[in-house]
């Protein structure tokens, strides 16, 4: 949105910067501190939670603030606030509780603790943004309906691919042109890769390995495309999405030719993905224009013949964007990305390889599940258990490789708060909850 730099500049002049605190402060966490601080005047990133405390503070030394305070309570944090200062705390709720922090920036990637803080800060009347497609994902439609009702916004981020998507989106729609295909391209696609496999990547990039396995195995990306399917409105063609591979070197604007055309043109739409595409890592969006005046104009601007016509933009800029969220969010009430209503597409956990029973499942990008993309009705029909709730469960039975479990395969942990938001959910938008036997 090109009008926030301009209300940012604003913001700065009146010496009134929107004020923001940031949940996490991993390798993403501190590139959006590094972003905030030496290039986003008119913002102002005021205090980091994170468990583990000096992380806070390297954070914050890495941005070029050199001059940290811990607290432990909220009049001690809002008077470091009001003062200039920044402040570190384990403690999340205090960011969330602070009267003059203006938005809360969850970072985490991690559903139980995500869920925590999104709610936390939603019942404190701040604005919640998200890089935390799993936890948006799993509890997503009943946080915005909670948001909504509170008087803050509820958004996925700029910069990762669903925001990216979502602003192409309505782009498109905004020329008079249906969106029938929100995709994403990808480098590669291996449901069976693990932290083993991806060990020597993760080094290179200074990531950690289930981080960079669950972008390879599949499963962030059906995060991703869930979180734009929940805020259009539409689906996929089929579980796990077509997922085209393609010859290498192969440009997006052939992408009308990957995926069935009834698929596409049928009811509102996919979301789906396609593999070695150029230029990669983008995002792509098909419309439908049957007007053949406005197929005239756009043959002359080298769109093609129609009626299918391929927008793209060639990267995503994950943590160089995140500030735009909180400007729109703060400034404009504006989403970047967010649930339109109930649960269109869902993410289910598929076994990564032979299961047994009494195993407890590990987490997401690690060695015992992946993630499919699968229509919402069909998961709670099906009793299909969502990725985002299989950490931590015990397996009742044996299950095979590439099968995907449900609730009655499982028992689910004791006393988590997303298990708890998800059976309100189910309730809300399905009329009961789920069985979990």
């Amino acid at each position: 949105m090109i009008i926030v730099d301009t209300a940012l500049k604003q913001r700065a002049a009146e010496g009134n910067p929107v004020r923001v605190g940031m949940v996490g402060a991993g390798f993403m966490a501190r590139g959006i501190a590094l972003q905030i601080q030496k290039y986003t005047p008119g913002m102002e990133l005021v205090a980091i939670a994170n468990r583990t405390l000096a992380n806070a503070v390297r954070a914050y030394n890495d941005a070029g603030v050199e001059t940290v305070t811990p607290v432990e309570s909220r009049a001690v944090l809002e008077e470091t606030v009001s003062k200039g200062g920044h402040a570190v705390t384990a403690d999340a709720r205090l960011l969330c509780e602070a009267d003059n922090i203006d938005a809360i920036i969850e970072v985490t990637g991690a559903v139980e603790h995500g869920a925590q803080v999104a709610l936390h800060a939603i019942d404190n009347g701040k604005h919640i943004i998200l890089m935390d497609a799993e936890m948006d994902s799993t509890v997503g439609p009943l946080l915005k309906r909670r948001a909504d009702a509170a008087g803050v916004v509820y958004t996925n981020t700029d910069g990762d691919q669903p925001g990216v998507i979502m602003n192409l989106y309505r782009f498109v729609e905004g020329l008079g042109v249906r969106p029938v295909l929100c995709g994403n391209i990808k480098g590669l696609q291996d449901p069976y890769r693990n932290p083993t496999t991806q060990e020597a990547f993760a080094k290179q990039w200074k990531q950690q390995p289930h981080m960079v396995t669950s972008f390879a195995d599949g499963t962030k990306i059906s995060f991703e495309q869930a979180l734009v399917a929940n805020a259009t409105g539409m689906r996929v063609a089929k579980r796990g999405m077509h997922g085209p591979t393609v010859e290498p070197g192969t440009h997006i604007t052939e992408a009308a030719q990957w995926y069935p055309l009834e698929d596409m043109l049928e009811g509102p739409g996919i979301v789906d993905y396609v593999v070695r595409a150029e230029p990669g890592p983008g995002v792509f969006v098909l419309g439908l224009m049957e007007d053949p005046a406005q197929q005239h104009y756009l043959a002359y601007y080298k769109m093609g013949k129609g009626p299918l016509y391929c927008f793209y933009t060639p990267y995503h800029l994950c943590h160089l964007e995140v500030p735009t969220t909180a400007a729109r969010a703060v400034l404009f009430g504006d989403a970047a990305c967010a649930p339109l209503d109930g649960p269109r597409v869902e993410v289910v956990a598929t076994a990564k390889t032979d299961l047994k029973a009494g195993q407890v499942l590990d987490g997401i990008g690690y060695y015992m599940t992946y993630g499919q993309a699968e229509n919402a009705d069909v998961t709670y029909r099906e009793g299909l258990l969502p990725m985002g709730l299989a950490e931590g469960c015990t397996l009742k039975r044996d299950i095979p490789k590439d099968q995907v479990l449900t609730y009655a395969d499982v028992d689910l942990p004791a006393g988590r708060l997303v298990d708890r938001l998800r059976a309100e959910q189910d309730a809300l938008f399905w009329g009961a909850a789920q069985k979990t036997a």
